[in-house]
């Protein structure tokens, strides 16, 4: 049996409800962002924010980008690299772990870096946690632009908050990426604290203003993206 009428108009006061709160939520964040020196922008989709988002970047600049799950599983970077438009550093292209760490080190002076960012609070501060700390450096100083995308399931409603998800979401998952790193949370899918050789978490940023105004945009797309 179908819904009846009754359940449909349920189901439409949901949505609503929950698209109202999206767009509040939003709005708050751009404004917390604009209060830090930072440019944010909503989308929808993931192609709405990879049109955004190669709109940012002016043709002939170099482009780089750090470990970020979500630009890659939004065909993001692809489309950079495919558009012939830009000047790329590839650190996923390396043949070497010494080629990888100098991409990453040209990396610090490109025109325009790309990252996620592991959290960030509702008002509109970055957090992010890094184990050699490359992605960190970039959104602090070097690059002149840095562009960071997220999904609205990383933003938190208070500092705390988004340092806790950084620590026990985020790096949990990702350090199955590295295979022979050994860590508590490894094991257990919660933040150990550790100070072991694989630790991943050796470097904490929380990013509260940029310096310079807009040097850092951050693009907040209406999707539950990356970890």
């Amino acid at each position: 049996m179908g819904q009846n009428i009754d359940d449909y108009k349920k189901v439409i006061t949901g949505k609503m409800i929950a698209d109202t709160h999206t767009e509040v939520l939003a709005k708050r964040v751009l404004e917390g962002l604009e209060k830090r020196n930072m440019k944010g922008y909503f989308c929808q989709t993931v192609e709405e924010a990879n049109e955004l988002i190669l709109s940012l970047i002016p043709e002939g600049n170099s482009v780089s980008w750090g470990g970020s799950m979500t630009i890659r599983d939004m065909g993001l970077t692809k489309l950079i690299k495919e558009s012939g438009k830009y000047n790329v550093m590839d650190r996923d292209e390396a043949g070497s772990t010494e080629e990888m760490r100098e991409i990453q080190r040209q990396a610090l002076l490109c025109d325009t870096y790309i990252t996620g960012t592991n959290a960030m609070t509702d008002d509109g501060a970055l957090v992010n946690i890094d184990g050699l700390g490359n992605r960190l450096a970039a959104i602090c100083y070097g690059p002149k632009q840095v562009i960071v995308v997220t999904g609205i399931n990383k933003v938190m409603h208070s500092e705390e908050a988004a340092v806790e998800r950084a620590r026990n979401v985020a790096a949990p998952i990702n350090i199955h990426r590295f295979s022979a790193n050994v860590t508590p949370c490894k094991k257990t899918g919660k933040c150990g604290n550790c100070i072991g050789e694989g630790c991943i978490c050796r470097q904490v940023l929380i990013t509260r203003m940029s310096m310079i105004p807009d040097r850092i945009k951050v693009v907040l797309i209406n999707d539950s993206l990356g970890f």
